[in-house]
């Protein structure tokens, strides 16, 4: 209480500046759920702060008070979600304290409790307080009012335009609009030894989506938010799913009046940002050239600093920031001042030192050096694919007018690849584009069969039409900006007018949004990485021997190629390959395009001499790519019966073009495969597809995906594939990591007994029959919650051969859970290892465990290990007893326990009786090593290692 004193003493005769924390839109102040029950005297007036007021700053005035206004501040700054009462509940006046005279609070600071101020000074302050002290509220005292602060006239001038900027949405310029649900994301390091995060990719049926639309992200990491700190959101999405229109949505959305938690919204996109020149301020990043003339004046920007939790800076594509790369991480010193570098600027935003408490919303490539550094942001979205229904939504919208809807879709259902690349918001633009031109035309001709012919045919009657040499000259600054990782140019960049006039005529190139500058851009990134790959199949400047690294299947190890024109590797095997008169020939003269025999030479020596089993799986599937584009049947033969018989996807992400070109290798083949999909977020439908092939004979997914596939195939009458999903499905060996996995596992023995009740062995499922390795890794936390569930369905694995409880984890199932385990033994006829170290295990479960035994005295032949549990006497004596009737036996560690060396020679003496055990490891600190040699002195099969 005394410290409030303090503050309104600071701010009536020192005047600190007012600080509020206020509702734009209904000039509410928020409450808070914490309360503070204390009353102020003041020479001329009475305070009162009430239970129901909020903690934070307060300015309060009322008739005879004789000062203009009080600020009050306690405790932490409210929530913006709170509301305040209309009105104040009268709370009675308090009795005077009687060791403290004059005070009205029992609260009140006495001269002991101040020792830095002298007790007369005290005592007289006190004593004039109680000769000037108004009456009580609650008598005949006037009333006081809580009066509303009120924006300064140029920062609601300031906001209102503002708003007015951001109503008008911009047109997408991909097309007509269809609404997806961002999902739930993360980082996670890849399986190499590269400290490169991508992003994690979860089953199928284990996304999460974000079904609460916009609300639901900006309040996912607002949860587990501390006061006054910055909160970092970050959409990942490739090039071309829709994420800077989104994030333009953001401010459309704020404009309308429907995020009231935020009194300012600023959308910069970061193309605008990286410009010559090291002179930046705070002001230059929160009004961008888009926003000019517009400009953040004095009184504005110390209300924007004051209240930086009510504001929303977003940072559309901060891929376009990578020549700043390491502001993200920067080191920690103090805040340089006013101009500085942009990086600097940067930095002192992301790591929380300028506009601390905002919220920072940021979207980006998911593959960009910048992105690799998100991992610690409050939350992270990612922007999805169309689905099928999706993708058929938007061609709807896009022909609506025409009446070729259906027309249209024939087309495209009549080429399956180009089909699988409709979940692409730009490529499904672009079919479009070239479906509508084919149909104006009357003529039946079919869409292309890769995307390289997509391109071909949408650009080459703007190539026809063009300028002598343009389209080169264009592929080259395709080119030249990709490899310096930018995709916008200015004007004066373009080598005459006449290129420049007839890029933009023919929507190659479009202005920037954004910025008021002369920047252009290309219509889209996967035209730039098609013009990129015209540039290196007809030029002469790249020599023959480099060629084969812009496939980026084999990346050098000296002087990489980055590959951030990913679209780069199949469209240069597409126009390298495809006939020349129909492919490149159509697109550049024919002295530039005779290049590319040349190069083809070249390639098809490269991809020949590629060892298949030697690449990771994104690589494996990037060069099945570039052999359908080559529309090569020597290629695409060559490739598909190089395979592998076991393919591994796991932790890669399989996209529906994927799960195509995939499928038609298998088929190719001429093989058997075995599959491993886990962990790719594989769609259900392309499940079915790969799990229909015949040539498929084993495959692995997740539990929850396969199921699913299951109840859907069952529900769709499909008996003779649901058949062979359920016979090619294995789960072996199975390792549990976390509880869904128990849970999943617990499902799939219910299915079965659903549709086995009569438990007829033949009629098991084979991915329970035929399970032979169960591991069991949840830790000490989780492990002893999930395992009773895990023990309840162990009986069903009647083939289980090994069964590991410790799996480098101490999962501490205790003597419960080892009592559990051994009531499963009679059912676990084929049991052969049985691994029980870092348990917990006491006398009484080895007690336990000892008694059960003797039901896999034919079939267990390692008891591998009781490593490092807690068996002293008792339970080793247990043990010994048991040890001559486990006749297949072979090797048993009982190794860091605490038995005694009455426990360790009792377990000597019963190997005597035991000539089938090999291998008996004891040692323990517990006995006396002397002990111990003398033991193994006595028989060579004990181990002391």
């Amino acid at each position: 209480m005394f410290l409030s004193m303090l503050c309104v003493w600071a701010h009536t005769y020192c005047g600190f500046p007012e600080e509020h924390t206020v509702d734009a839109k209904h000039r509410k102040l928020a409450p808070t759920s914490r309360t503070s029950l204390n009353y102020l005297d003041l020479p001329t007036g009475h305070i009162q702060i009430f239970t129901t007021l909020p903690q934070g700053l307060w300015q309060i005035s009322g008739a005879g008070t004789g000062l203009p206004s009080v600020l009050i501040y306690h405790g932490e700054i409210p929530q913006v979600n709170q509301v305040l009462p209309s009105s104040s509940p009268t709370v009675p006046s308090l009795p005077q304290s009687p060791d403290r005279p004059g005070s009205t609070s029992p609260f009140a600071p006495s001269a002991a409790d101040l020792p830095g101020m002298p007790e007369p000074a005290l005592t007289a302050h006190v004593n004039e307080t109680e000769d000037t002290t108004s009456p009580s509220p609650c008598q005949e005292g006037p009333e006081f009012s809580i009066e509303l602060p009120k924006w300064p006239e140029s920062v609601e001038r300031f906001q209102h335009s503002l708003q007015d900027k951001y109503k008008t949405l911009p047109e997408s310029p991909s097309g007509p609009l269809v609404a997806v649900e961002l999902v739930r994301a993360r980082l996670e390091r890849g399986s190499n030894k590269s400290q490169e995060r991508d992003l994690a990719t979860p089953d199928w049926t284990e996304r999460q989506l974000a079904h609460g639309g916009l609300a639901e992200v900006l309040q996912v990491a607002g949860d587990c938010r501390q006061p006054r700190e910055t909160q970092v959101v970050a959409v990942l999405g490739k090039a071309g799913q829709g994420k800077s229109h989104w994030a333009r949505t953001v401010s459309h959305t704020w404009a309308c009046g429907q995020l009231p938690q935020y009194d300012f919204v600023f959308y910069v996109p970061c193309h605008c940002l990286d410009r010559p020149g090291d002179t930046y301020y705070l002001r230059d990043l929160l009004c961008p050239p888009s926003l000019q003339p517009l400009a953040v004046d004095d009184e504005v920007f110390d209300y924007i600093t004051r209240q930086p939790d009510r504001v929303l800076l977003i940072l559309d594509a901060i891929e376009e920031l990578e020549a700043q790369d390491g502001f993200l991480h920067g080191p920690c010193g103090p805040l340089s001042p006013e101009p500085c570098s942009l990086r600097g600027l940067l930095a002192a935003i992301f790591q929380r030192k300028l506009l601390r408490g905002c919220t920072l919303l940021l979207t980006a490539r998911p593959r960009g050096r910048l992105a690799q550094s998100l991992s610690k942001a409050d939350a992270i979205f990612e922007v999805p694919s169309f689905s099928t229904k999706q993708a058929q939504t938007y061609m709807r919208h896009y022909f609506e007018n025409s009446g070729d809807q259906h027309k249209a879709l024939g087309l495209l259902e009549a080429q399956p690849f180009l089909l699988t690349h409709s979940h692409s918001p730009v490529l499904c633009n672009a079919m479009c584009q070239l479906s509508k031109a084919l149909l104006e035309q009357g003529t039946e001709v079919p869409l292309p069969r890769t995307l390289t012919g997509l391109y071909v045919d949408l650009l080459g009657p703007a190539a026809q039409n063009s300028p002598p040499g343009a389209l080169v000259e264009l592929a080259k600054l395709a080119w030249e900006l990709g490899r310096r990782h930018q995709s916008t140019l200015q004007e004066t960049q373009f080598p005459s007018v006449e290129v420049k006039t007839w890029a933009v005529t023919q929507g190659l190139m479009q202005q920037t949004l954004g910025t008021t500058e002369a920047q252009l851009a290309f219509s889209s990134f996967l035209l730039q990485c098609f013009l990129g790959a015209v540039w290196l199949a007809q030029c002469n400047e790249i020599k023959d021997k480099e060629l084969p690294q812009y496939l980026a299947l084999t990346p050098r190890k000296k002087r990489p190629y980055d590959n951030w024109l990913e679209g780069v590797p199949r469209f240069l095997a597409g126009l390298v390959f495809q006939p020349r008169a129909h492919c490149l020939g159509a697109l550049v003269e024919p002295a530039a395009a005779a290049v590319a025999d040349r190069k083809q030479k070249v390639l098809t020596r490269y991809l020949k001499r590629l060892k298949l089993g030697a690449l990771r799986a994104g690589r494996l599937l990037e060069l099945l790519h570039c052999a359908h584009e080559t529309q090569e049947p020597g290629i695409w033969e060559h490739v598909a019966h190089q395979l592998p018989g076991h393919l591994s996807f796991l932790g890669t992400r399989l996209t529906p073009p994927d799960v195509y070109v995939l499928g038609r290798a298998l088929e190719t083949a001429g093989q058997d495969f075995s599959l491993d999909l886990r962990q790719t977020g594989i769609e259900p439908s392309g499940l079915g597809n790969l799990v229909g092939l015949s040539c498929v004979t084993r495959f692995r997914a997740s539990l929850s995906d396969t199921m699913a596939l299951w109840e859907s195939l069952q529900q769709q009458g499909e008996a003779q594939l649901l058949q062979a999903a359920e016979e090619k499905f294995t789960i072996e060996p199975f390792k549990a990591k976390s509880p869904k996995d128990v849970e999943d596992l617990d499902s799939l023995v219910q299915t079965q007994r659903l549709r086995n009740p009569s438990e007829d062995a033949a009629k098991d499922l084979p991915a329970i029959r035929d399970l032979k390795k169960l591991e069991f890794a949840l830790g000490p936390v989780l492990g002893p919650q999930a395992f009773p569930a895990l023990a309840r369905i162990l009986a069903a694995f009647s083939s289980l051969k090994h069964l590991d409880l410790d799996s480098l984890s101490e999962n501490k199932i205790g003597d419960k859970g080892v009592s559990e385990l051994s009531a499963t033994f009679p059912q676990l006829k084929a049991l052969e290892t049985l691994n029980l170290s870092q348990n917990s295990i006491t006398d009484v479960g080895a007690c336990k465990l000892a008694e059960a035994l003797p039901a896999l005295a034919k079939s267990l032949v390692r008891l591998s290990s009781l490593y490092n549990n807690c068996i002293c006497d008792k339970g080793a004596k247990s043990l010994a007893q048991v040890l001559p009737d486990m006749v297949s036996l072979r090797v048993m560690d009982v190794q860091f326990n605490k038995f005694t060396a009455a426990g360790a020679q009792q377990l000597a003496s019963s190997l005597q009786k035991c000539p089938q055990v090999e291998t008996l490891a004891m040692w323990t600190p517990t006995v006396p090593f002397g002990i111990q040699e003398h033991l193994q002195q006595l028989d060579a099969r004990i181990s002391l290692r």
